[in-house]
């Protein structure tokens, strides 16, 4: 498997090149990113277009407003690719979409296979207890940008799905009681917090907790090298971590 790392100077770049090289079956052709200074052997570019070799897949740890450009590439190449940046705007999701018409596209998130698991218990409780109250509560390092996390409002549309009638209260910050469709969603940034979510379920006369703690910063990129793996092996499509899990 022949990976370009689109991305390859951030923290979750790094962490993919590292698993790429130790796996006996693949290799990083390219390094992409706009500080293009690589301290390796593997030929690094500031454009996705200045690279003319051949390659399997892309893995995309870079930023949002790349999309198109990123998108473009993928499609003009032939090549898959594997989104794992967030905070994409509806026009940059649908330029995802479009793409995936045409080149296997693999969209998340978050890259963990826990978190997958939480999405579908989160489901299940709320069908279990349609008129309960929910907050979602995410943590993360001091240095993150997007607020809330991507893998925060995953989860609330996960549960939109169930609760069609369901709206998101970001941060709240007004007096007054709270709504039954309402779901809390709250963002904390301190210190080097990997990544941690926990739904909350109450229904007054009991609160059920589902939460998830990231311990490394690793387990995104296995499972963003995991769902490339999946993608160079299917047609043009829209992949997600739920076809992953269930093969």
């Amino acid at each position: 498997m022949r990976v370009i790392i689109n991305g390859s100077n951030g923290r979750m770049g790094k962490a993919v090149n590292e698993i790429v090289c130790a796996k006996e079956n693949a290799e990083v052709v390219a390094l992409v990113d706009i500080n293009n200074v690589a301290a390796s052997s593997t030929p690094i570019y500031e454009n996705l277009f200045d690279f003319t070799g051949e390659a399997d897949v892309i893995i995309d740890f870079s930023h949002h407003t790349v999309t198109e450009n990123l998108m473009k590439f993928a499609v003009e190449r032939n090549i898959p690719v594997v989104v794992a940046t967030t905070a994409h705007t509806d026009e940059e999701k649908q330029m995802i979409k479009e793409a995936s018409v045409k080149v296997p596209v693999f969209f998340a998130a978050n890259y963990s296979l826990g978190i997958a698991v939480m999405n579908s218990l989160c489901k299940a409780a709320v069908k279990m207890f349609p008129d309960a109250n929910i907050e979602i509560i995410e943590k993360h390092h001091n240095q993150k940008l997007d607020v809330p996390s991507g893998t925060a409002l995953m989860l609330a549309d996960g549960i939109k799905e169930i609760r069609t009638n369901a709206v998101y209260n970001v941060g709240r910050h007004e007096n007054g009681k709270r709504t039954k469709e309402e779901i809390g969603i709250h963002s904390l940034r301190m210190g080097n917090v990997v990544g941690e979510h926990e739904v909350i379920i109450s229904t007054g006369t009991q609160t059920l907790s589902i939460k998830h703690e990231a311990a490394s910063r690793s387990l995104f990129a296995e499972g963003a090298v995991a769902a490339a793996e999946y993608l160079i092996t299917k047609p043009a499509g829209f992949y997600e971590m739920t076809d992953l899990i269930e093969g």
